[in-house]
């Protein structure tokens, strides 16, 4: 890309009314521009639209365009390609809608791409577990590909790439997949060890059951296994689902 590049956020959002404010006022609180702010909406039954747009001027008093669409869709990952499709951005940074950035995300990301041009870029997340407490869940990129290095919130990913690589709208693991899609791929890759967003552990990926769990491990281990990493990553799988089960 020539120039100084443009950012695009998109938040998928569904029955969000609750926690979307939060997610929403973490765009506009950010300390570098953003072209724009795309929220992709599911046909929530509840306020989540009128909540967005009650934001709409203050967006536009910022100079960032803001676009809310809602309608059916199959899932957060079809969401999420819809956003994509819809970004005009140089780079795009995914946030859901009970998550949230620090203001010195959007900035994070810029001045990275400036020392070292990226196509993916994550750094470190703070986790809000059920019981109040927080941790930081650090990033690093290595040769040995694990889902305990990266955090989903804090990437931003290039158009450019998108424009090759969409989510599959196959698993709950979707977003992981493009990951190691993309590292397979030999995608430049830049980590930074700052904390740019904030996670709240619940939802499908933190199921807190058994079962659940060891549906996870086969489905995360069939990503590995379909981007050809080694049955060894069995064990891998089952580890990082046994700390959820433990964690909270």
């Amino acid at each position: 890309m020539s120039g100084k590049p443009e950012v695009s956020l998109i938040t998928v959002a569904y029955n969000s009314e609750a926690t979307i404010k939060r997610t929403i006022e973490s765009v506009l609180a950010q300390t570098a521009p953003v072209k724009e702010y795309i929220i992709v909406d599911g046909a929530s039954k509840d306020g989540t639209v009128s909540v967005a747009e009650g934001y709409r001027e203050a967006f536009e008093n910022k100079g960032v365009r803001f676009t809310v669409v809602s309608e059916p869709d199959n899932g957060i990952y079809d969401a999420m390609n819809k956003g994509i499709k819809l970004a005009t951005g140089d780079i795009i940074g995914m946030i859901n809608s009970d998550d949230w950035y620090e203001p010195c995300a959007v900035g994070t990301v810029l001045k990275t791409y400036d020392e070292e041009e990226f196509d993916m870029f994550y750094a470190d997340l703070r986790m809000h577990m059920p019981s109040g407490k927080t941790f930081i869940k650090h990033s690093r990129n290595r040769s040995y590909a694990t889902s305990r290095d990266w955090n989903h919130p804090t990437t931003f990913i290039t158009r450019k790439m998108y424009e090759k690589y969409k989510y599959r709208n196959k698993t709950i693991h979707d977003d992981y997949d493009l990951v190691l899609r993309l590292k397979k791929a030999g995608a430049k890759i830049a980590v930074r060890n700052v904390v740019i967003a904030d996670f709240t552990m619940n939802g499908t990926s933190h199921e807190k059951s058994f079962k659940k769990a060891m549906e996870r491990v086969r489905i995360k281990y069939g990503i590995y296994r379909d981007n050809g990493y080694s049955p060894l990553y069995f064990p891998e799988c089952f580890i990082v689902e046994m700390a959820k089960l433990l964690i909270g």
